[in-house]
């Protein structure tokens, strides 16, 4: 049973320990401690960093039988032993766990929402409430939460057995039994968690919520705290700066801004669609005018510069439709498009040549007698043309 030091003062940043076990986890040397301020993976949050004797400690399992798991980058001795907790990481961690035992209370008491599951990953964190709720609620809790940060209430850690646990206002059911860790922050919410914590709410900084989705049923809410919101600010702000420099309009114009550009962009894409159906019906009676004979039918082959599969399609259409017709249309450059179509009564089988030149040239693509069409061809231009020819 390895002794956790975290348990009773997460602001621990520097032990000595003695090295009492050392073993390979997943191919990797490492160590178990009589004693350690090393938090391991548990209950929605990651492992602490450091070192110890001068080793980086890049993992930590908390395991079955008690002890804590230490995986360094090299092999250490059994004996007395330094530890060094990265205290940047370890605070991050522990303003949003803190952060999230508030906000998880605060949707609970003013909304009604209780708190399924909580995640801390490596750049926000979540939970997951039990309902759907409105942006407006969402809102409110913030500002719940907002509020126990500013007014920087104590967060103690007490410990209880189970009968004195249940006299007491937990949040939620405890998953273990026996004596329980307990975090509370003053008049506020009481939860047997078995991570690390801020000593007052102050130090949380604050708690912006960042998102919100629906998942199976609830609402997943994505939040920052403390120094992760700063992070955050300051990324929508350089953002922000950088949209309203390239648009030349004021912050409060952004949004309206964006519908102008997004409703001129649909309608210069209606109007290039429009200029390529009619390029295209001229594009196609050129290269009809040129097909080579073939059998009982005027094939046209051509490779064609910055046309895309819409592009060849239609003209492998308008040229299909004369009598007697059949296209196949390469566009280039490479990964290319191929689109193959004919006339009733030509007599090329567009399905059997694309799956020759895909079998040749890579890429894929399906179709029938009388069209098909692919994509993803790897060759040159005219590689393209001089076996497409051959095929029909």
């Amino acid at each position: 049973m390895t002794e956790r030091l975290y348990y009773t003062d997460p602001y621990t940043t520097e032990f000595d320990a003695h090295i009492v076990g050392a073993e390979a986890h997943e191919g990797r040397p490492a160590v178990v401690l009589d004693r350690t301020a090393f938090y391991p993976t548990s209950g929605g949050q990651p492992f602490d960093t450091g070192q110890l004797g001068g080793v980086a400690v890049v993992d930590v399992v908390d395991r079955d039988d008690g002890t804590i798991l230490h995986v360094i980058e090299r092999e250490l001795q059994a004996g007395p032993v330094r530890g060094r907790i990265d205290w940047t990481r370890r605070f991050e961690h522990m303003q949003q766990h803190t952060g999230q035992h508030v906000l998880s209370a605060a949707f609970e008491r003013v909304v009604g929402a209780r708190t399924e599951s909580f995640h801390l990953g490596s750049m926000s964190s979540t939970i997951d409430l039990g309902r759907m709720v409105s942006a407006g609620e969402i809102d409110r809790a913030e500002d719940e939460a907002n509020r126990i940060v500013w007014e920087d209430r104590p967060v103690t850690i007490r410990f209880a057995d189970a009968e004195e646990a249940a006299k007491l206002p937990l949040r939620k059911e405890p998953a273990r039994t026996g004596r329980l860790r307990l975090i509370d922050v003053e008049n506020f919410d009481i939860s047997a968690c078995g991570g690390t914590h801020v000593a007052r709410t102050g130090a949380i900084g604050m708690i912006a919520i960042a998102g919100s989705e629906r998942v199976r049923g609830g609402t997943r809410v994505e939040f920052l705290c403390g120094v992760r919101a700063l992070r955050g600010y300051r990324a929508l702000r350089d953002a922000m700066a950088s949209s309203v420099r390239l648009l030349s309009i004021l912050p409060g114009d952004l949004p309206a801004g964006i519908e102008r550009i997004q409703a001129d962009a649909k309608d210069t894409k209606r109007q290039l669609k429009d200029l390529q159906t009619k390029l295209a019906s001229f594009e196609a009676a050129a290269l009809a005018d040129r097909a080579e004979v073939r059998g009982a039918s005027r094939v046209v082959v051509e490779a064609l510069e910055g046309w895309d599969a819409n592009g060849l399609k239609a003209i492998a259409s308008a040229i299909s439709s004369r009598p007697g017709h059949a296209a196949v249309l390469f566009g280039v450059p490479p990964p290319s498009a191929i689109v193959i179509a004919r006339a009733p009564d030509a007599t090329v089988d567009c399905a059997a040549t694309l799956k020759a030149l895909t079998d040749r040239f890579g890429g894929k693509g399906g179709g029938r007698s009388d069209f098909a069409q692919g994509g993803g061809l790897q060759g040159s231009a005219e590689d393209f043309v001089a076996c497409a020819r051959s095929l029909v």
